[in-house]
């Protein structure tokens, strides 16, 4: 498997996941952790991948990613956000939250 499709498979198996701790992944994959952690640091520069260590440490997704969901450009969401400056109340809440389900996470 090439570095490229090992990384998708990554990203595509934590999205499902939400997390796993390196050794794992080093194991499915038949590399070592070393080669895990550069692409989990290659991956994190374009995805909401964090670490933690300590005892329940590993990769995570940042909460509410998938691999290969659209989300809205910055652009369309600052449209809408100003859109809801002018709804009324319970039309306003209706608008976060779709805005919510679709912004792309913020990163911690």
């Amino acid at each position: 498997m090439r570095t490229t499709e090992r990384r998708n498979a990554i990203i595509e198996l934590l999205c499902e996941r939400r997390y796993e701790k390196i050794e794992n992944l080093a194991f499915e994959f038949s590399v070592n952790e070393s080669t895990i952690r550069r692409d989990i640091q290659e991956l994190s520069l374009s995805y909401p991948l964090y670490t933690k260590t300590g005892i329940n440490g590993g990769v995570y997704v940042e909460e509410g990613y998938y691999f290969r969901k659209q989300y809205l450009k910055a652009e369309e969401k600052a449209f809408l956000e100003m859109l809801g400056t002018r709804m009324k109340s319970e039309e306003k809440e209706k608008l976060m939250a779709i805005l919510k389900r679709f912004s792309r996470p913020e990163r911690r």
